[in-house]
């Protein structure tokens, strides 16, 4: 296989998860690791915009409550530098009203409540990854 399949076979896997909660990150990481998938941890927003800027995944699960900066915030700042590709963000939260929020749909590309229905997560993280950008990119 040349170098550049496997650079992008590598970034289609590549998965970011951002939570304060160390447990619930190693949780989904074991999950993942498990289905096949790379994953990367950062326990608060600031450490996931250096990571996404250093090395962007290609899907970021992303907790919605968190100190310093919340999830939607962390979203906004992934959308709002244009020189990251496109990143599909699901946002995991116990936060049944975020729906409601107004920068909810501009953000963020899907939603998974906690706790987590596996199953659903792995739907999700497939069709992520596996659809073109263009299927599900919210208009800017």
């Amino acid at each position: 296989m040349f170098k550049f399949q496997q650079e992008m076979d590598s970034r289609q896997k590549h998965i970011l998860i951002v939570d304060d909660i160390l447990d619930n990150c190693w949780m989904l990481q074991t999950f993942l690791e498990m289905e096949g998938y790379k994953v990367k941890i950062a326990k608060d927003g600031y450490e996931a915009l250096d990571a996404i800027a250093s090395h962007p995944p290609a899907l970021v699960l992303l907790d919605m409550m968190m100190p310093g900066i919340t999830g939607l915030e962390v979203a906004a700042r992934i959308r709002e530098n244009r020189k990251l590709p496109f990143i599909p963000i699901v946002m995991l939260t116990a936060w049944e009203n975020l729906s409601e929020s107004s920068d909810y749909n501009s953000k963020i590309d899907g939603l998974i409540t906690k706790p987590i229905d596996f199953e659903q997560l792995f739907a999700k993280v497939e069709y992520f990854l596996s659809a073109h950008p263009q299927e599900y990119a919210k208009a800017s």
